[in-house]
């Protein structure tokens, strides 16, 4: 099959809408149609986008009553939403990574990230590749520390590793991590409480849901296909009483947050950002649709005073 739909002006795309049931002004469409594509709004690939869950089941008519500012408040908060996440796994990443290069090059020395015999089980492809990420960076990097060293150290052809972390990007520092050796990954993940697989999978999820933010991608009411591993009870019981904390939608993704952001910067207003966020500015987002439950404020992770 061809596709086949004719491409339409934003005056017709704003008439399509409004004839299929849409309550809104047609300037005032017209308008944020003009900044923001329609398929972004509407695909149906992603299934819950922001005006395909008011869409008449079967037809591409809408509900009676949807109105363009619910649609368009709904996308307003995904977007402050993914800054917010981003000021937050930004704080991670950089906390991961000062803890695994001190902790690396302390054990194997400066450039000990070049010889693959360092890592448990990294395979040669991996460490290739990893050494090409960071390699391909630095040569297209502006940063002044970078040409101050090359052309102080004429010898060196690649970065001591506390500058090479400064590079690296979060999927890089994904590979990194996974193939440390147990003993250094438990020295890490100790810093924050957590076993050493509860965090590696913490880092997964973040560096994907960090792919999602920098392409603009809906997420506020996605269902997160890369799950972060919850602690059991025994190790850290906050996550399970007297909230459960479910993995697979961004109310999980965000009390990780919450639950690091407390080990590495105590003292951040994050929460009360988010919360003001949530309650002030866009109060009628439907968050049971994020997988907050109704008492979602009695988790301990949540209370301000427990971490």
């Amino acid at each position: 099959m061809r596709y086949g739909k004719p491409a339409l002006a934003v005056e017709e795309q704003a008439d399509q809408l409004l004839h299929r049931g849409l309550l809104a002004d047609h300037d005032e469409l017209v308008a944020r149609l003009s900044e923001v594509n329609y398929y972004r709004l509407s695909a149906y690939y992603r299934l819950s986008a922001y005006w395909y869950p008011f869409r008449r089941p079967g037809t591409d008519d809408l509900k009676p009553g949807t109105r363009l500012d619910t649609i368009w408040d709904r996308y307003v908060f995904d977007r402050q939403l993914r800054l917010l996440i981003m000021d937050a796994v930004e704080r991670v990443e950089v906390s991961v990574k000062t803890r695994a290069t001190n902790l690396f090059a302390l054990k194997h020395g400066p450039f000990g990230y070049l010889d693959r015999a360092n890592y448990a089980g990294m395979t040669e492809d991996r460490h290739s590749k990893l050494l090409e990420s960071i390699r391909k960076e630095m040569s297209r990097s502006k940063e002044v520390f970078i040409r101050h060293y090359l052309n102080k150290c004429t010898s060196e052809t690649d970065l001591p590793l506390w500058m090479a972390v400064e590079i690296m990007s979060f999927g890089a520092l994904l590979t990194f991590f996974r193939n440390l050796d147990q003993h250094l990954k438990r020295r890490i993940a100790g810093a924050y409480g957590v076993k050493a697989k509860v965090l590696e999978s913490w880092l997964l999820t973040l560096n994907y849901i960090r792919n999602v933010c920098a392409h603009h991608g809906r997420l506020w009411n996605r269902t997160i296909p890369v799950r972060p591993r919850i602690p059991y009870a025994r190790h850290r019981p906050e996550f399970h009483t007297p909230v459960k904390v479910n993995a697979d939608r961004i109310f999980g993704i965000l009390t990780v947050l919450r639950y690091l952001l407390g080990k590495i910067a105590p003292q951040s207003r994050w929460q009360d950002r988010f919360e003001y966020l949530l309650t002030t500015k866009h109060p009628g987002i439907p968050i049971a649709q994020m997988g907050f439950p109704a008492n979602w404020k009695d988790c301990p992770i949540w209370r301000k005073q427990s971490l």
